[in-house]
Order: structure tokens, then C-alpha cells, then sequence
């Protein structure tokens, strides 16, 4: 298929996307508002799994599932293109004192997803550096990424397959003739378009009023505190307590995370580290000591419920979405990449792409 694309947003989303759609021989342009690959998919924890999958709407399990079988392939092929390991381990999800395990292995039998439960000693054994818990639910499939090594990884691979990049490009409006936008208005000037892809991430529903599309996606504000502990204190991503802690294979634990809806403020406060660093000592005691590395803050683009937006403008046939991952991500950005990327090729997308369609607009939006 010939023809060019041009990508707002450089996340893992439009990174992964853009990596299938030059896989499909078009020409690939990323724009960025700010570094390529430095908002939510780099501030986040790297975990490839909704914290509580069962928890989640339907429509997420799909994206979900596919995306977790897909992952160790991707991460081992873009170590060989770019030469960056994005170290991915499969180190499994244990909830302690999980509060409704009956509901975690109903849907982990309804998807056929490995998972078991856990009392008081085998925890113990597990997990010889938790305080005591009576019991607990483990999924022992769930993957963790270092998601910035990942970012820089399809960076680099992308660059190697003749991806452009334009940073510091934000988009200002768009110019529409008829049906279709037809240049980009930008920072750094103006941009003609063939094809329009859409994945700006917490400033996508801003972005997409510009071009008659209401979404409700809003920035929601996470933050994560990241603690020095000797390599191997933690063997598994735990989730208790609303907390996480994610441990990487250096000795990194990542404690995570807040849900604040605070607009586009991403002031990381000092009261918020302290609170992530007590939840973070209750459930592994070692942690109180435990120096801080960092403390960071990430806008996640929340939707109603998690499920994303993904599909073709309603009335701009040039134009597409996909955003509203929430929390998801870089869970969820294979099979949304290859999903996508069928969509605008008119290939066969490996997914019903249904639940995910952008809704319709009543003709006022365009004024």
C-alpha cells in the first residue's frame, strides 16, 4: 500500500503503530509535542497486565490477552533490531489478601489465564520479604517491561526502518477541506497530510476538538516513587492495598501509583512520595529504609471506564484515533498497533474492532 502517514504522538501507541504500518510499505512520520517516547509510556510502571484484570470491561480482556502473548516475541526482535534489551521478565502478579479471589479465578478459567491461590506459607515461601499475609492470589504469566528501555528500543528500530521524527512539534489546529485535513498547523509550521493517525495520549480529546471529534479523554495524573533495594528483595509485582510494587531485576522497586484528576499539572508532590513510600514499608517492611532514587509524575489519558477509542473519524476519512487507554497503555499497544494499523490498510485486524469504534457526532461538533 502506498502512501504516507502522519502520526501525532509519540507513545508506545503511535510507536507501535507506526512500526506496523511501515511494516505494511508506508512512508511513517512521527510528530511529538514534546521528546518522543517521554510521557505516559515512560512514566509508567511497565507492568503488561490491568492491575486486577478481572476487574476490568470486557472489551479490555481481548486487547489484553493478545497483547501479553505477543510481548516476549516483540521485546527479543526489537533487542535484535535496535540493541537495547527491553528487559522483560516474566516475574508474575501476586495479590495478597486479594478481596474477591473468587471473581479473579472465575475470570482467569473464563479466559484460560494460569492462576492459583496462595495461603499463609506458600506466600511466605514465595515471598520471604512480604509482611504477613494469610493469603493471596498469584498470575503467574504477568510479564513486567522496563518501559523506558522498550520506548528507546522502537525508537531506534523505527529509525532503522525509515521512520522520520519531528519533536517539539506540537499541533496548533488543522486544515480541513471537505471531508478531510489536509495539513497540520504546528509549532514548527505547517504540515500537508495524506493520512492522519491520532494517538496523543492525554492530549488527545483536547487535540481532537479541534477537528470536530468530542472524546472524553482527560489527563489523569499518576505518580510513582522509585527505591534502591539489594536485586532479588522482591521476586514478584505485588498489588495490595491499592499500592503496587513493581521490582526490577537491578534492584529497582518502583511504588506506585496515584489517580489524580488534576488536569495537565504534573508537579510531583512531596506528601505523595511519603504516602507511596509508607504503602510501599507495609506490605514489604525492608522498604522503610530504603533510599529514594526518584519520584516522577505521568498524565494518563483516562477514559470512562479503560476501554480505548480506536477507529476512523465519523465524517473526516483521512483521520484516525486510538487513544483512551488509561491505565492500559502499554499493556494493551500491540494488538491496539496491529488493530490499527489493519484499519487504515484494509487488512484483517486480529480483533473485532466493534467495542472500540469512535462514536458518532451530532453535526454541531464541526462548528
Amino acid at each position: 500500500m502506498d502512501g504516507h502517514v502522519t502520526v501525532v504522538g509519540g507513545g508506545v501507541i503511535g510507536l507501535l503503530t507506526a512500526r506496523e504500518l511501515r511494516a505494511a510499505g508506508l512512508d511513517v512520520t512521527v510528530l511529538d509535542r514534546g521528546e518522543i517516547g517521554r510521557e505516559a509510556s515512560w512514566a509508567g510502571s511497565g507492568i503488561l497486565s490491568p492491575l486486577h484484570p478481572w476487574r476490568q470491561p470486557a472489551a479490555v480482556h481481548p486487547l489484553s490477552l493478545w497483547s501479553q502473548r505477543v510481548y516476549p516475541t516483540l521485546a527479543e526482535t526489537l533487542a535484535a533490531e535496535s540493541g537495547i534489551d527491553p528487559e522483560l521478565h516474566t516475574d508474575g502478579l501476586l495479590l495478597p489478601d486479594c478481596t474477591d479471589p473468587g471473581q479473579a479465578l472465575t475470570w482467569a478459567r473464563q479466559w484460560q489465564v494460569p492462576a492459583q491461590t496462595l495461603d499463609a506459607g506458600a506466600l511466605r515461601a514465595a515471598e520471604p520479604a512480604l509482611a504477613p499475609h494469610t493469603t493471596a492470589v498469584l498470575l503467574p504469566q504477568v510479564a513486567q517491561v522496563r518501559n523506558p528501555r522498550l520506548l528507546r528500543a522502537l525508537r531506534v528500530a523505527l529509525q532503522h526502518a525509515g521512520v522520520r521524527f519531528e519533536q517539539d512539534c506540537e499541533v496548533l489546529g488543522f486544515a480541513r477541506r471537505g471531508n478531510r485535513v489536509e495539513a497540520l498547523d504546528t509549532r514548527r509550521g505547517r504540515r500537508a497530510v495524506q493520512l492522519l493517525l491520532v494517538t496523543a495520549g492525554a492530549w488527545s480529546g483536547q487535540l481532537l476538538r479541534g477537528c470536530g471529534l468530542d472524546l472524553p479523554i482527560e489527563p489523569v495524573r499518576g505518580q510513582i516513587l522509585a527505591l534502591q533495594t539489594p536485586p532479588g528483595l522482591i521476586r514478584h509485582v505485588l498489588l495490595a492495598e491499592g499500592h503496587y510494587l513493581v521490582p526490577r531485576h537491578d534492584g529497582l522497586v518502583l511504588a506506585g501509583s496515584t489517580v489524580e484528576r488534576t488536569g495537565f499539572d504534573k508537579t510531583p508532590r512531596p506528601a505523595t512520595a511519603d504516602a507511596l513510600h509508607a504503602a510501599a514499608a507495609r506490605l514489604v517492611p525492608a522498604l522503610e529504609d530504603a533510599p529514594r532514587v526518584a519520584h516522577w509524575v505521568g498524565l494518563r489519558p483516562g477514559s470512562p471506564d479503560g476501554t480505548p477509542y480506536m477507529g476512523r473519524h465519523p465524517r473526516l476519512e483521512n483521520v484516525y484515533v486510538s487513544g483512551g487507554h488509561f491505565r492500559s497503555g502499554l499493556t494493551l499497544a500491540p494488538a491496539s498497533a496491529v488493530l490499527l494499523a489493519a484499519l487504515i490498510t484494509g487488512g484483517t485486524p486480529p480483533l473485532d474492532p466493534a467495542p472500540y469504534a469512535l462514536p458518532a457526532q451530532p453535526a454541531a461538533a464541526d462548528a
